[in-house]
């Protein structure tokens, strides 16, 4: 694999950093400076400023993010998701969930779990919790059940349950970007708050707003 892929696979920084290490001379493979995208295999000899790299232990983290909080690892973005969490290691948000929106997100340092969980085609569930402006009918539960045309893509069929008369619960099986408020608003509905509450076998249940702990592995059966 690319040398930038291995740093991002061992969790020591993401693909981006790893080119700018390797930029700086600072990775040396089997006695050689590397150079950016260069294929390596797990069995080299690598050393990052001279000191032999190892996977780090893999780590898991559920936070219900607060609204404002953008999911982003980029250092320039204004209260930016690892900024607001301040972990000691290096991770990254698996997936988005948008700046106005509030609920369960998943960091980590392992990029092949987080590739899986975002694999559209393996129909990992996404339950969210949406109120919208306005009462709506039972035709809205079922055309928003049914796919809805956004733009050039019909979103797949989902399950909606009704909460009250402005709020209902949804489950998605792919991540469209900002897919639950262009879905209403196809219908002419205004979302004003929407919780993101379970991914997979991962809930948000008890879980304090703002706050976060680590998941374990019996959460991660899928």
């Amino acid at each position: 694999m690319r040398i930038n892929k291995l740093l991002s696979n061992y969790g020591i920084c993401s693909r981006k950093e790893a080119n700018r290490i390797i930029e700086e001379g600072r990775i040396i493979v089997n006695g050689v400076k590397c150079i950016t995208g260069q294929w390596v295999e797990e069995t080299d000899d690598i050393l990052l400023d001279n000191v032999p790299i190892k996977r780090k232990e893999k780590v898991y983290i559920l936070l219900n993010k607060p609204v404002g909080v953008t999911c982003t690892a980029k250092e320039d973005v204004e209260n930016n998701i690892i900024s607001y969490l301040n972990y000691p290691e290096y991770i990254f948000p698996v997936g988005r969930l948008d700046k106005e929106s509030q609920g369960l997100i998943l960091l980590t340092n392992d990029g092949d779990l987080a590739n899986k969980i975002l694999e559209s085609d393996n129909y990992h569930e996404k339950e969210y919790i949406v109120t919208l402006d306005k009462p709506y009918d039972d035709s809205f539960i079922d055309r928003m059940s049914s796919g809805v045309e956004i733009g050039d893509i019909k979103t797949r069929p989902c399950v909606l349950k009704k909460i009250d008369d402005i709020t209902y619960s949804i489950i998605l099986t792919q991540g469209l970007n900002k897919q639950i408020r262009k879905m209403s608003r196809t219908f002419g509905y205004k979302v004003i708050k929407l919780e993101r509450i379970r991914i997979m076998n991962i809930k948000i249940d008890g879980l304090e707003y703002g706050k976060w702990r680590y998941v374990n592995n019996e959460e991660f059966k899928f």
